[in-house]
């Protein structure tokens, strides 16, 4: 009796120090998630106006005034700060190695790296190639905080933002600029979902 107790205590020991590693990657996971989300709602009531128009930006690192922006810079400026990850950088590299996997909708014949990842078409084709695709789900428990989701409004025109930790009737809040500036809202149902990403 005493040899099986040693046994299973063995069993279980070996159990939890194989699960550490998993738990320690989960952790620093969380952490890095919630660092994203901080930063994305830290730009609500800095950048308070939309403002889409073309403008040439440093190369890398390179940003509009913080005080406007679109959609994707919320993602691109909460990237940059939580996590050091330049995505003007590394969209404008994968479309210079994959030209022909992302979209022609502008007519242009080259990546434009003072613009490209300011399209939600480009960072949705980015976030499939390097990060986890899920599929757009209607139940609120799919999505953490952290996570990325495009829509399609009504008129077809693209649109993304982060998912927050923060809910509102068991749906998470989400951080995004749809035209007002920065905000935190409960859109997460609100227009059709077509992409949901982990990155």
């Amino acid at each position: 009796m005493v040899l099986v107790r040693r046994r299973l205590i063995v069993v279980v020991a070996l159990l939890a120090w194989s699960n550490a590693p998993l738990r320690a990657q989960e952790s620093r996971s969380e952490n890095r998630a919630a660092r994203l989300v901080a930063a994305a709602e830290s730009q609500v009531g800095v950048t308070v106006r939309y403002d889409s128009s073309y403008r040439r930006l440093v190369y890398p690192g390179g940003d509009v005034p913080l005080e406007v922006g679109v959609c994707t810079d919320v993602l691109v400026r909460a990237y940059r700060r939580a996590l050091g990850i330049d995505l003007q950088q590394r969209v404008h590299e994968d479309m210079r190695r994959a030209w022909t996997v992302y979209p022609k909708i502008w007519g242009l014949s080259r990546p434009d790296a003072n613009v490209d990842h300011r399209r939600v078409p480009n960072l949705e084709v980015f976030f499939r190639r390097h990060g986890e695709a899920l599929t757009p789900s209607k139940d609120p428990a799919a999505y953490r905080p952290g996570d990325i989701v495009s829509w399609r409004l009504a008129g077809g025109q693209p649109h993304i933002g982060l998912v927050t930790a923060r809910q509102t009737g068991g749906r998470p809040l989400v951080v995004h600029n749809i035209g007002a500036g920065v905000k935190v809202e409960d859109v997460l149902f609100a227009y059709r979902i077509v992409g949901h990403f982990r990155f």
